[in-house]
């Protein structure tokens, strides 16, 4: 049986659909937790899991990794759930808080700003209740499915994914499956085919969580639109070329 912890947001409901469609649970070959992006990472690194969906930006804090499978949270372009909120324009931003929740969109934003925006705001470490504290000057990264209840209170949202396709010309990737120990391919095989076949039918999530989430939510056209599941060459391409880009960062 495999331990995989897997990101509680929105975005994830194919792969859970898939996961429960093929029992995978009831006949004993995986053990499920929901967790922060943040907490997926760390459980993996802690051995809590044996896989994460675990936020890219984690990879080289890893001494070794192996990428599992073909599916991911990426997007092309848009994605709507990774934003850059704030009162101002870019140029009159003096701070920026970070969303706690995930590694791989506050060093995304720090990139942004310093080769893509040419801006130098003051990046503040954020606890629980941090969007409250964004106003005037002070800007935020509001990430997952929080994003849906707060971006129209402001009067400008940068979304983060469509910036570096702008600047890149790539789509973006945001989390993958991954592991730190080696997972036999019988072991995996099951949970990647459930996968496949849950990003294959992002509708019948869609109906699946629709229940759970307020009607403001554009819950068929964020999984059908925005997320983009498949781990293709491309999104490889995407993938090294920010993780190439992350020892330049300085995360004073």
């Amino acid at each position: 049986m495999l331990r995989l912890s897997v990101v509680s947001y929105l975005n994830t409901a194919p792969f859970i659909s898939g996961i429960k469609k093929a029992q995978l649970e009831q006949q004993g070959l995986v053990q499920l937790s929901l967790d922060y992006p943040s907490i997926c990472a760390q459980k993996l690194i802690s051995g809590q899991v044996d896989v994460g969906l675990i936020p890219v930006a984690t990879l080289p804090l890893l001494p070794s990794y192996s990428i599992l499978g073909n599916t991911c949270i990426g997007a092309i372009g848009k994605v709507d759930s990774v934003m850059l909120l704030s009162d101002v324009p870019l140029t009159e931003i003096e701070e920026i808080v970070l969303d706690f929740q995930s590694l791989t969109s506050i060093n995304l934003c720090r990139l942004l700003a310093r080769d893509y925006w040419n801006i130098n705001p003051k990046f503040i470490h954020a606890g629980n209740d941090f969007i409250d504290t964004i106003g005037k000057n002070r800007a935020g990264i509001v990430i997952g499915d929080r994003v849906f209840d707060h971006a129209q209170r402001f009067a400008y949202a940068y979304d983060l994914s469509e910036t570096w396709y702008n600047w890149k010309n790539l789509p973006f990737v945001f989390a993958c499956w991954v592991s730190v120990n080696p997972v036999l391919a019988a072991d995996w095989n099951p949970i990647e085919s459930a996968l496949i076949q849950g990003i294959s039918n992002p509708l019948d999530a869609a109906k699946e969580v629709r229940s759970l989430y307020p009607l403001h939510y554009p819950v068929e056209n964020y999984l059908t639109e925005r997320i983009s599941y498949n781990l293709d060459s491309l999104k490889r391409q995407a993938l090294e070329t920010f993780l190439i880009s992350l020892s330049t960062i300085s995360t004073n």
